[in-house]
């Protein structure tokens, strides 16, 4: 691993990163986000039981739509052309969580992992605003980037 940070010039300046010389590889990142909430709020997110509907299906298309505006909210990102981004939910209601599974494609000189990150924390924040109404202590637990492949080389979270 690289101990110089590429975002950084000779000065320290934060800068964005020439990838210009970069040839384009098919990318793929997947991540992750889990919301804890209590069985019962759960149950309701199952059910389709909350003030404001369908968690899930809002959360799912938030998910997708910041990714592609990744490179407008993470100020050194790139924008990319993303040919695919998919958000999953899997809500345990005894366990009392909403698991956000968020996947992103590209074919490009520079990698994925920001936008499924991003979109996989904004679906997990789709989710708190829509249930707070009916549960306040809501945590959004984590937000983890588990696997990337193209580029340099893959990477994978040991579970």
């Amino acid at each position: 691993m690289s101990e110089r940070l590429t975002h950084l010039d000779d000065e320290g300046r934060a800068r964005m990163v020439d990838v210009s010389a970069k040839a384009p590889t098919d990318r793929r990142a997947v991540a992750r986000a889990v919301i804890r909430m209590s069985p019962a709020t759960a149950e309701a997110v199952v059910e389709r039981g909350t003030p404001k509907g369908d968690v899930l299906a809002t959360a799912r298309i938030a998910g997708i739509q910041a990714a592609k505006r990744t490179g407008e909210l993470i100020p050194l990102c790139h924008p990319l052309p993303l040919t695919f981004v998919g958000v999953e939910a899997d809500v345990a209601v005894s366990e009392g969580t909403v698991t956000i599974v968020a996947e992103a494609r590209t074919t490009a000189p520079t990698g994925v992992e920001m936008e499924a990150l991003t979109a996989a924390s904004v679906a997990a924040l789709t989710v708190y605003d829509m249930v707070k109404g009916i549960e306040r202590g809501v945590v959004v637990e984590e937000v983890a980037l588990l696997e990337k492949s193209g580029g340099k080389e893959d990477w994978r979270r040991r579970l």
